[in-house]
């Protein structure tokens, strides 16, 4: 006992002979490169950022303030108002660890419908515009079921529908165009989409306001409802998400009907954009939107 009793002051006098300072490390300041090159690692999304800021700032600098006036900003996002509806279709899909190559040719088979409807057996546009969205709708559940219930590969099945819609498209509308006059005189509604308003000596269009409405609205919902999570989930590990509760095959399904539907709205907006109802047209739009989607992160 006496022996354990010294031990313990021979421990409390080494412990209070100790030193008492705290250990320090070299301070290795980080130059800008390395800083920039570690915040582009942990936010992969600011590399776009950084190329479109760049952008602006060349295309400033070589046309001057021209470029920098609200109408030339306001042309370039009619221009990629199409690009950014097919995007937002695209992004619900690519969430899902998927791929939709049929996105153009839903567009288009889309708005051949509307008009086709509309000029061939003479509905009014109120009716023939629904016919085209439940067209596209009604090819995204294609896409799914297939994908879902069949589980196809979405690359095989997307490529698939891509080529069947191609083919039916210039089969039904018989490769005819129907021109811009017919349909300013006959069926405006159509081109609903490219009606133009001026605010502030910017001028925006119907499809511009509906493109930036959409991306907002699907970052709502992705972010802060049930299904946004379950769509993540199923991308991130769709058999983990099925063993926690989560209907994977539903969840797919409604992914792919409401891709579809946005498609048949950027069908909608084609027409108001070009002003005709073009089978040929739009025939990259599956390209540029997984472009988007990639350069956007």
């Amino acid at each position: 006992m006496p022996e354990t009793a010294s031990k313990g002051q021979d421990f409390e006098s080494s412990l209070s002979q100790a030193s008492k300072t705290v250990a320090k490390f070299d301070d290795h300041s980080k130059s800008f490169v390395h800083r920039l090159q570690h915040a582009l690692h942990q936010t992969p999304s600011l590399v776009p950022l950084i190329v479109l800021v760049l952008s602006i700032a060349i295309f400033g600098l070589l046309l001057g303030s021209k470029f920098f006036s609200p109408f030339a900003l306001t042309l370039i996002l009619q221009q990629v108002q199409i690009v950014g509806i097919l995007g937002a279709a695209q992004t619900l899909v690519i969430l899902t660890a998927g791929i939709d190559l049929s996105v153009g040719a839903i567009m288009v088979l889309s708005s051949v419908v509307m008009g086709q409807f509309t000029f061939r057996y003479g509905l009014p546009p109120l009716l023939s515009i629904p016919c085209g969205l439940l067209c596209g709708t009604a090819c995204g559940f294609v896409n799914g079921w297939l994908v879902a219930k069949i589980k196809l590969p979405p690359f095989i099945v997307t490529l698939g529908m891509w080529q069947i819609v191609l083919a039916t498209n210039f089969l039904y509308s018989a490769n005819e165009t129907i021109r811009s006059q017919e349909i300013e005189k006959n069926a405006a509604l159509l081109q609903f989409f490219g009606t133009k308003f001026n605010l502030g000596g910017a001028v925006f269009t119907v499809g511009v306001v509906f493109m930036v409405l959409l991306v907002l609205i699907l970052a709502y919902v992705l972010r802060h409802t049930a299904w946004g999570r379950h769509v993540y989930a199923v991308g991130d590990d769709s058999e983990a998400a099925e063993l926690s509760g989560v209907e994977t095959s539903r969840i797919l399904i409604s992914v792919y009907m409401l891709s579809g539907l946005i498609c048949a709205f950027a069908g909608w907006a084609l027409i108001g954009r070009i002003g005709s109802v073009s089978p040929t047209s739009g025939q990259l739009g599956n390209i540029e939107s997984i472009t988007a989607v990639v350069i956007g992160g």
